[in-house]
């Protein structure tokens, strides 16, 4: 079963990703370091599966 785009979120914002808002029901993520993601869809939508797989490459970006 896939996560929720919430779930998404929650993870980027405990990597230290910052919400810098957007238009709709899409989010723009900064982090300190200079990494931007964008992440549309509503709050309780199922993730697709892109983005479950992006969101963990930029969390691993911001560790290293």
């Amino acid at each position: 079963m896939p996560r929720k785009i919430r779930a998404l979120i929650k993870d980027l914002k405990r990597a230290g990703f910052i919400n810098r808002g957007g238009k709709g029901d899409h989010r723009n993520f900064i982090h300190p370091k200079g990494i931007v993601l964008t992440i549309s869809g509503k709050l309780g939508d199922d993730a697709k599966p892109y983005q479950e797989l992006l969101v963990n490459q930029k969390i691993e970006e911001s560790i290293k």
